[in-house]
């Protein structure tokens, strides 16, 4: 089976912000995740990443804000979601 997409969905703001969130299924979990999901959720500009939440090989689940990167810890998709907008507002003034 390969990896299945389950949801992506793009915002362009009218300030120049993206927001694009991508999240698959996978068929075993990408180490040192347990889980079996894939996931990148990104906020920021062309070639500036002011958010991010992603699992890679070799990392894991981690975030970025602002520059540093933290590792995080992985719970359900709506607590990433959550976590992820949490982030988002913040940056952009309106919590």
């Amino acid at each position: 089976m390969k990896a299945e997409l389950l949801f992506h969905q793009r915002i362009d703001y009218d300030d120049g912000a993206i927001v694009e969130m991508v999240l698959w299924r996978v068929k075993s979990p990408v180490p040192p995740s347990t889980h079996g999901l894939k996931y990148s959720l990104f906020y920021g500009r062309p070639g500036v990443r002011e958010v991010g939440y992603d699992n890679e090989r070799g990392k894991g689940d981690h975030r970025h804000f602002q520059g540093v990167e933290t590792a995080y810890r992985f719970s359900t998709v709506e607590r990433l979601m959550a976590d992820f907008w949490r982030d988002v507002k913040r940056l952009r003034g309106n919590q």
